[in-house]
């Protein structure tokens, strides 16, 4: 027979339902998300043709998180669901107050994946979102980085709570650690990606640095000089403290949380087991 513990381990947390229009509108907007951070290497320029980037298209990422986040509420977050979220908003946004910009120290996403794991992928998403925003307006980060932020984040919430539910004891915190080095690499590179272009300028063939941007060139091409300038510029430095930073917060703290986390569930929330 299976302990009280492992039943809570393998229980499915349904704190915002994932309808299937719900799921359809998440689908969509991830999509969205994920062309408007590659949008570089999606580019087709002809030769010698002005680029500038696509300002509208990735003024629109904030409307759609914002779709999203209503399509959630709409499927209905009772008081202590938000009770839950606010709380847990307020303390990622501290943590990470409290760690971001030293070496690549950053709190916000062991906690974030904790509670994703628990409540499951629709308030992990919802929970990426605000953590980062709130964090954002305490340390006056607002800027045209933030919807990116918060769009990843939100898929690191997500993608917790989507992980199989089979592991317990060690073996889930050992899968959790796994999934946090492999999230906290994802959002370097993606990040970067939604930069890269704006940092070092926007090229033509012919004229380019040997790391920018080349309108016009192969995806290959961009690839390669993508590569080489995330290897320099964050592989070795903020991404691997992010990874690392996040593991040992999993490790040590990870246990606690998710005992802590799962007594409030079942207060909080209806849970289905499977």
């Amino acid at each position: 027979m299976s302990t009280t513990t492992d039943l809570d381990a393998r229980s499915r947390v349904s704190a915002v339902p994932l309808r299937p229009r719900s799921a359809m509108v998440l689908a969509a907007a991830s999509v969205a998300g994920l062309m408007m951070l590659c949008w570089p290497l999606l580019l087709r320029v002809p030769e010698g043709a002005r680029v500038d980037p696509p300002f509208l298209f990735l003024a629109l990422l904030p409307l759609v998180i914002v779709v999203v986040l209503a399509e959630f509420s709409d499927g209905g977050m009772d008081a202590r669901v938000l009770a839950v979220l606010g709380v847990l908003s307020a303390v990622n946004a501290v943590l990470r107050a409290l760690g971001a910009g030293t070496a690549g120290i950053e709190l916000v996403f062991f906690l974030l994946i904790l509670a994703g794991r628990v409540f499951g992928p629709g308030f992990g998403f919802v929970l990426g979102c605000t953590s980062l925003f709130a964090s954002a307006l305490m340390t006056a980060g607002v800027g045209p980085w933030l919807p990116f932020q918060m769009l990843l984040s939100a898929w690191i919430g997500m993608g917790a709570g989507l992980l199989p539910r089979r592991w317990t004891g060690r073996a889930e915190i050992a899968v959790l650690v796994v999934y946090g080095v492999v999230a906290s690499y994802a959002f370097g590179i993606l990040m970067n990606l939604s930069s890269w272009p704006f940092t070092l300028g926007i090229a033509v063939p012919g004229h380019e640095g040997s790391l920018s941007y080349v309108a016009g060139a192969p995806m290959v091409e961009n690839l390669q000089r993508f590569v080489v300038y995330t290897l320099l510029t964050s592989t070795g430095s903020w991404d691997t403290g992010r990874a690392i930073t996040t593991s040992v917060a999993l490790v040590v703290l990870g246990p606690a949380i998710l005992t802590t986390l799962r007594r409030a569930s079942r207060r909080s929330v209806v849970v289905r087991t499977g």
